[in-house]
């Protein structure tokens, strides 16, 4: 059930006055909500280093929320890999993202915080659930098992947020995003997600005139993709007007509501980057889940839908990755 549209009307839920901590700010979400606060007028930011605050220590947190006492929390910091990374270092993806998660909730209901806002994933959803993946599918089968590790932690972190409201009535929501990429994004080949690794191959392969490129898998699962300044301005949205009631769900799908075979994914990222050769696929590799596509039905009904295309999205994050391979090589060669 949808509350209400006269809920989600001009009255704000956030002000600009709110002092706003968004935990994780470096990331490639973080760093994308930070843009669009500032974007919306929401200057009075508040923002640490891992250096400066470990997540993962409850008592250095519980210090910081006393010295900053912010108004409304963004908690975009996670442990995020792809595939492989969840595969071999399942520990540090249960571990790491539940300390982040109950260190930085738990302080935020504590210290009186009027809201938080809580960055999920998709992945929550079980691996065979009825597609388009509609809020309710939480928890009603399997998981898939390739990153089954930070979904059992994310699931943690909403069902945290859902308890706390249910007892307290803390004002703590959480958002599901599909798959992101964009500006800030981790392009490594082996550790990061399928589209983002997908351009540093092909890139890379266009660069040296390489004649194949070998992706993962048999290419045939289908995926949504979600460009991270879209999400970010979704959660604008979602602070400024979704306050959902305790018997309704306090997590919400953000997505574009289309899906793309793997194939042509490939074959969409392969002519942004202008590489003309082979694509070969590596079928040792696991797929993962067949096809996974969110119903964004709820959030489009209360007024909000992506903008940016995936063509003009992975034109733009080619973009970013050759800024940053040129910023990494300048900064090498200053330091020789």
């Amino acid at each position: 059930m949808i509350q209400n549209p006269a809920k989600h009307s001009s009255n704000k839920l956030i002000s600009s006055e709110d002092r706003i901590f968004v935990a994780g700010h470096r990331g490639m979400a973080g760093s994308a909500i930070c843009r669009a606060l500032q974007k919306n007028g929401y200057a009075n930011l508040i923002t640490v280093s891992r250096e400066e605050l470990d997540l993962k220590n409850s008592q250095a947190v519980s210090r910081w929320f006393d010295q900053q006492s912010p108004d409304v929390v963004v908690l975009a910091a996670a442990k995020v890999g792809g595939i492989l990374a969840n595969n071999n270092y399942p520990a540090d993806f249960l571990l790491d993202n539940i300390k982040i998660q109950n260190n930085v909730i738990e302080q935020a209901f504590q210290k009186g915080c009027k809201r938080l806002l809580f960055l999920g994933s998709s992945c929550i959803y079980p691996k065979f659930a009825k597609q388009p993946i509609k809020e309710e599918a939480l928890l009603t089968g399997s998981l898939e098992p390739t990153n089954e590790w930070y979904a059992i932690a994310k699931i943690a972190g909403i069902q945290l947020c859902r308890a706390l409201k249910a007892q307290h009535g803390f004002d703590a929501v959480s958002l599901m995003p599909t798959n992101l990429y964009g500006p800030g994004d981790n392009y490594h080949t082996q550790n990061s997600h399928v589209l983002p690794a997908m351009i540093r191959r092909f890139s890379e392969a266009k660069q040296q005139k390489a004649e194949i490129v070998t992706c993962w898998g048999t290419g045939s699962p289908r995926r949504e993709f979600l460009h991270v300044d879209d999400l970010a301005d979704g959660c604008v949205f979602a602070l400024e007007k979704w306050q959902p009631n305790v018997e309704e769900s306090n997590h919400l799908n953000v997505g574009t509501g289309v899906d793309i075979e793997i194939k042509e994914l490939a074959k969409l990222v392969a002519c942004e980057a202008d590489f003309s050769g082979r694509i070969e696929w590596d079928t040792s590799k696991p797929d993962g889940t067949p096809r996974k596509l969110l119903d964004v039905s709820k959030l489009k009904s209360m007024g909000w839908q992506s903008r940016i295309s995936l063509e003009d999205g992975i034109k733009e994050t080619i973009k970013d990755y050759q800024n940053t391979l040129n910023n990494s090589r300048q900064g090498f060669q200053q330091g020789q």
